[in-house]
């Protein structure tokens, strides 16, 4: 039987085989032939670490090697052509040095550079040099947290920085020392100080407060002050934002005779160039509240409702006993400035199924600089 495949057939299914093996085995025409250039670690200027430089410069070897980037030269050739021209490898960290080291190695490369430790973190600065045209090829310089048992790694992402390969970047969060948001009077708010304000209470609250004394009422305005002081203490600041905690006791009626207690406490964010912040919490007040029912014309008596057919309730009155009411605080505010002065302005809300509370306040400090430590 004869074969029915042409010539030019026949080639190209040997040209696609061919181009299946190239690729399969990772030929390119680009790399054949091609060998990697060599570089020479020398040594490590290290400073206030666990470790010596030797071991160092041995982590920064056996990293370079696995990176397998270079033809690394081999550390004991390295060390016997170094003692062989009395070369001092502990003042051999400039380019000029690292170059005549490099020629007299025969090396293409050279890999020099220093670690140490700067108040809580590991500054790592790599140097690659190229021997040839006697200048620095690329420098790398990273900040870690002090975590000097993880050497070998941090080394080790510096090194794949230096050689342009990609690193772990989960690793990367966990080692590097990010810089923190710089704070000052100009980025970061501090209010505490006095308050005053106003509030006013809505539903069957206001009439409970309205109502004469001779009916269990407290004979007052709806429309109630407040004074008190706010405390507030950041737990998270980044650039223009601000997470707080806010904590505001104060005593409310007074212009109706009456002394109530109130402490609020508020989870705050505010951003700090607009002024703008709001925030959420428990308010805590401390009122005179009785049980009794409202009859069928919807109004209050106290004691126990004469049939079933009547709710048993508590409700504001003046001849009960003296008792917590909780609640809910939403607020918005703005902060005024003028120069170091602050005046905040806020809106709140406490809606309750019995009357809800809505107000103003007002505040002012003044913003202190820090103290210096002498």
């Amino acid at each position: 039987m004869k074969n029915s495949l042409s010539t030019s057939t026949k080639r190209m299914i040997t040209f696609t085989a061919l181009m299946i093996f190239v690729i399969l085995s990772g030929y390119s025409p680009k790399s054949y032939g091609q060998q990697k250039k060599s570089i020479a670690v020398v040594s490590m200027d290290t400073k206030d670490l666990a470790f010596d430089s030797r071991t160092i410069t041995n982590m920064v070897q056996l990293e370079l090697e696995k990176a397998n980037v270079f033809e690394v030269l081999d550390k004991y050739d390295v060390a016997d052509l170094i003692k062989k021209h009395n070369i001092d490898v502990q003042a051999s960290f400039g380019k000029n040095s690292l170059v005549q080291i490099g020629k007299l190695l025969k090396a293409d490369k050279m890999l020099s550079g220093s670690i140490e430790k700067f108040g809580d973190k590991l500054i790592v600065i790599l140097r690659l040099v190229d021997v040839g045209s006697e200048s620095i090829e690329k420098t790398d310089v990273m900040e870690y947290i002090n975590q000097q048992e993880q050497m070998q790694v941090m080394i080790r992402l510096s090194i794949n920085n230096i050689l342009g390969i990609a690193n772990d970047r989960m690793v990367v969060d966990l080692l590097v020392n990010y810089d923190q948001p710089i704070t000052s009077s100009k980025t970061t708010l501090k209010l505490s100080g006095p308050r005053i304000g106003a509030n006013m209470v809505f539903g069957k609250t206001m009439e409970r407060m309205k109502a004469p004394k001779n009916e269990g009422g407290f004979d007052m305005y709806p429309v109630s002050s407040m004074i008190g002081y706010q405390f507030e203490k950041q737990y998270l600041s980044s650039g223009d934002f601000q997470a707080l905690f806010e904590l505001i006791p104060g005593i409310t009626n007074l212009e109706s005779g009456l002394f109530v207690p109130t402490i609020t406490g508020l989870l705050g964010f505010r951003f700090n160039k607009s002024g703008i912040e709001f925030g959420l919490g428990p308010n805590v007040r401390f009122v005179q509240m009785a049980e009794g029912y409202y009859d069928e014309n919807d109004n209050w008596n106290l004691g126990e409702p004469p049939t079933d057919d009547y709710v048993k309730v508590r409700e504001l009155d003046s001849r009960g006993e003296l008792m917590a009411s909780a609640g809910m605080v939403f607020a918005i505010g703005k902060t005024f400035r003028s120069g170091y002065l602050n005046l905040p302005v806020n809106l709140y809300i406490s809606p309750r199924k019995s009357g809800s509370i809505a107000g103003i306040t007002l505040g002012f400090n003044v913003a202190r600089k820090p103290k210096l430590n002498r």
